[in-house]
């Protein structure tokens, strides 16, 4: 894939040229990186909403990533 990457005046990467055949090309590999927006359910806002007010309610309801990965493994076994 020939990427052109595009810097601001301070040469900090800004931004990406992918030529308009490669976009094609991942436009049918990945049919969904055309839509701009995708639609969540209402139940699914609903409970992402839910999750947080707990959440904001107590911080200490939430794990880190390892403990979360070590009690999936744990219920896996």
């Amino acid at each position: 894939m020939k990427l052109q990457y595009i810097t601001d005046h301070l040469g900090k990467t800004i931004g990406v040229f992918i030529p308009i055949e490669e976009w094609n090309k991942l436009l049918i590999k990945y049919e969904s990186l055309d839509q701009e927006f995708v639609e969540i359910p209402l139940a699914q806002q609903k409970e992402v909403m839910k999750r947080l007010e707990a959440y904001q309610n107590d911080p200490n309801i939430g794990l880190d990533f390892d403990q979360a990965m070590e009690e999936i493994e744990k219920e896996l076994n």
